[in-house]
């Protein structure tokens, strides 16, 4: 069993990142965990998505 690790600060960009991955491992896939934050900067908000999938390599 593999794992790895996406984190991205915007949803579409980790959408993106973990599609490819998908395509990339097939059906190899076993489970994916998915995870918001978000922390203030000054006047800001930034979010952090990020996602970790379990797979079988």
């Amino acid at each position: 069993m593999k794992v790895k690790v996406f984190d991205e600060m915007h949803e579409k960009d980790l959408e993106s990142s973990v599609n490819d991955f998908l395509e990339e491992i097939g059906d190899n896939f076993i489970d994916i965990k998915y995870q918001v934050s978000i922390s203030m900067f000054s006047e800001e908000q930034i979010y952090c998505f990020s996602a970790m999938i379990l797979y079988k390599k």
